[in-house]
């Protein structure tokens, strides 16, 4: 389930850069600056938009999604542990040492 939201989320990313890459910005054309014209219009100079606009919503809705549906899936992923129940497991693992026999020692002078 989390590869195909993140499969998704990365094709959605790659597909919303190359549509704002696309687009046009606001003052592209010269004659918006002075407002020759298009100072009329019910929507502005850059009309009800158009379909790059429209689907440039949409996947950044979407993106909004998939990134917050990660983060709670990660989040829920790794649960933090009880402090008193890895000290008890880490006590139960560990084995007093004994001295090695099989080790000749060093004479002091």
């Amino acid at each position: 389930m989390e590869q195909i939201i993140l499969i998704i989320h990365v094709i959605v990313a790659v597909t919303l850069i190359g549509f704002i890459l696309v687009q046009h910005g606001k003052g592209a054309e010269v004659g918006a600056s002075f407002g020759s014209g298009a100072s009329q219009t019910i929507f502005g100079s850059q009309g009800s938009g158009n379909f790059l606009t429209r689907a440039t919503a949409i996947l950044v809705t979407v993106f909004f999604i998939t990134s917050l549906t990660l983060s709670y899936l990660a989040a829920n992923h790794a649960k933090p542990k009880d402090i008193d129940e890895l000290i008890k497991k880490a006590e139960q693992k560990t084995v007093p040492l004994e001295p090695d026999n099989d080790i000749p020692k060093i004479p002091s002078n």
